[in-house]
């Protein structure tokens, strides 16, 4: 029942896109303490969202996507099911104990990923030339980058802007 509700939960968040913060109803939270499935549902359609973009903004993009930051939001919504029962209201915001199971959660996968990194062993490591630049490339770069934003600060602000966009970013002279 819990995985349906928060798959309810998901298939209502998905539909559209809710506005950045919302104020939970105590009511709300009080009904879905008592295990009413309706309430359970609204609430999670209306702590999800913003449950996403906390653990996306805390996690980024871990292979080019969001799956992972998606995953943790998931897992953030069933553990809200599971600690629902005990909620107990002492004069915080609601959100403040659903930012806290997120925060947990974020660092468990946080710590997760950081354990299943992989590590080449010593033996099988190839050997080949560093390809990084050495200290002298190095000091030449940072000589060359002070030097060029000392010319970038004679410019007007469009001029600026301009050399930027086109040099800096790649855009062809009609963009």
């Amino acid at each position: 029942q819990d995985v349906d509700t928060v798959g309810r939960a998901f298939a209502c968040t998905v539909q559209r896109k809710p506005p950045m913060t919302i104020a939970i109803d105590k009511n709300l939270v009080h009904r879905a303490v008592r295990r009413d499935p309706d309430a359970t549902a609204t609430l999670l359609e209306q702590v999800r969202p913003g449950l996403v973009r906390y653990c996306r903004a805390r996690l980024g993009r871990v292979g080019g996507g969001y799956a992972t930051a998606d995953d943790v939001a998931q897992e953030v919504c069933l553990a809200l099911l599971s600690a629902l029962p005990k909620y107990r209201d002492q004069g915080r915001p609601f959100t403040a104990f659903v930012y806290g199971i997120a925060a947990h959660k974020v660092a468990d996968a946080q710590r997760s990923a950081f354990r299943d990194a992989v590590v080449a062993p010593v033996e099988n490591v190839v050997e080949q030339p560093d390809a990084a630049p050495g200290p002298e490339q190095q000091a030449v770069s940072t000589d060359l980058a002070r030097r060029l934003s000392g010319l970038l600060e004679r410019l007007t602000e469009t001029q600026r802007e301009i050399v930027l966009l086109r040099v800096a970013v790649g855009l062809s002279a009609e963009e």
